[in-house]
């Protein structure tokens, strides 16, 4: 079974930069980032599948950068001009099975979760 150990986060000011990692135990060919505020649900935020194929969520589109690297089994999350919004914990997932690679009921397998906060 895959297991995955995030790290990135931190405290950062609005406006500022952040890069989230996800080691995998495997390789796999479809990851995703999450993010989830207490009492709200869990939101996908970035997917990539067979490494190039790139969807995102339109609250970070055109700020974040999903993207994978194979030597390391390692999906990266660049974000960028970050507002305090993107505070939440993020998390990143595996094992897809299903047909909406940013609907998190599709994953069974996640990370223990890294926190960004962001502040102005």
């Amino acid at each position: 079974q895959v297991q995955l150990v995030e790290s990135g986060g931190g405290s950062v000011q609005t406006g500022g930069s952040l890069r989230l990692s996800c080691v995998a135990s495997l390789l796999t060919d479809k990851m995703s980032w999450f993010r989830q505020v207490p009492g709200k649900e869990r939101e996908g935020i970035a997917a990539i599948q067979n490494r190039i194929i790139t969807s995102y969520a339109d609250s970070v589109k055109g700020r974040f950068t999903i993207s994978q690297d194979n030597a390391k089994n390692t999906p990266y999350l660049q974000m960028n001009r970050l507002k305090a919004e993107d505070t939440a914990m993020y998390y990143c997932a595996a094992d897809f099975r299903g047909w909406s690679l940013l609907d998190p009921s599709m994953y069974n397998i996640w990370g223990q979760g890294t926190q960004v906060t962001v502040s102005s």
